[in-house]
């Protein structure tokens, strides 16, 4: 199994208030599975998704990522965890303005200290793939916003993660758009790539194998489809 928690919480300080942002997730992924995560805003998916990508860490409970026992990892072996085996896809992009596109995809490799060959080689093949072989020198404010965003999955894909999470990834755009892009995921899980994506839209989730709705910090509902939706996204 890829991703296995058991009563995963997490808590923040707010002055004298604790605030409660999960309140005991358990959940396994298998590899190769794309899981839509949604529920209101307040409702624990973007703190999930945080601990999921190993940018914070749990308060309290347990999370397996590839049979690695993730919170008991010190910082720089998370820093090498989420280098390797994790692609973060975010919905404003953090796209690097004073790099072109192909050195912007290149940057998990250099941190990664890849060899310099495959540094090389691996952006242009990513990014051929997802249709921007001709956009390699465009800096980010000279894309379109589905450019920019496809360029994002690309970064998010240099490393060849097992596990690809995207937050809100077509909130920023518009219908068409986001359709491309949620065609593009279909595209990389029927490779193999695992997908967590969190949506407020239930037309996006619908086009997951599955769907895990959250309220209050909880998992209230569990729904696996048993094909894959191909309604357009609006």
């Amino acid at each position: 199994m890829l991703i296995e928690t058991h009563d995963l919480q997490k808590h923040y300080r707010m002055g004298v208030a604790t605030v409660e942002a999960l309140r005991g997730v358990d959940l396994g992924v298998d590899h190769g599975e794309f899981v839509a995560i949604m529920g209101p805003s307040g409702s624990g998916k973007s703190t999930l998704m945080h601990l999921l990508g190993c940018l914070d860490r749990p308060s309290a409970g347990w999370y397996r990522l590839d049979g690695l026992a993730v919170e008991r990892l010190g910082d720089t072996e998370l820093s090498k965890l989420r280098n390797r085996k994790i692609g973060f896809v975010f919905q404003a992009f953090n796209l690097i303005a004073q790099h072109n596109v192909l050195e912007n995809v290149e940057l998990p490799l250099v941190y990664g200290d890849v060899d310099r060959k495959l540094r090389q080689a691996r952006p242009l093949e990513i990014l051929r793939q997802v249709g921007l072989g001709d956009k390699l020198q465009h800096k980010p404010t000279e894309l379109s916003g589905g450019e920019a965003q496809r360029v994002a999955i690309a970064r998010a894909l240099a490393v060849d993660p097992l596990l690809l999470l995207a937050d809100e990834p077509t909130g920023n755009l518009d219908s068409a758009t986001g359709e491309g892009i949620i065609k593009l995921f279909e595209d990389l899980n029927e490779r193999g790539t695992a997908i967590l994506l969190t949506t407020h839209n239930p037309i996006v989730g619908a086009r997951a194998r599955r769907v895990i709705e959250m309220q209050d910090g909880r998992i209230v509902r569990d729904s696996r489809a048993p094909a894959p939706q191909r309604s357009s996204v609006r």
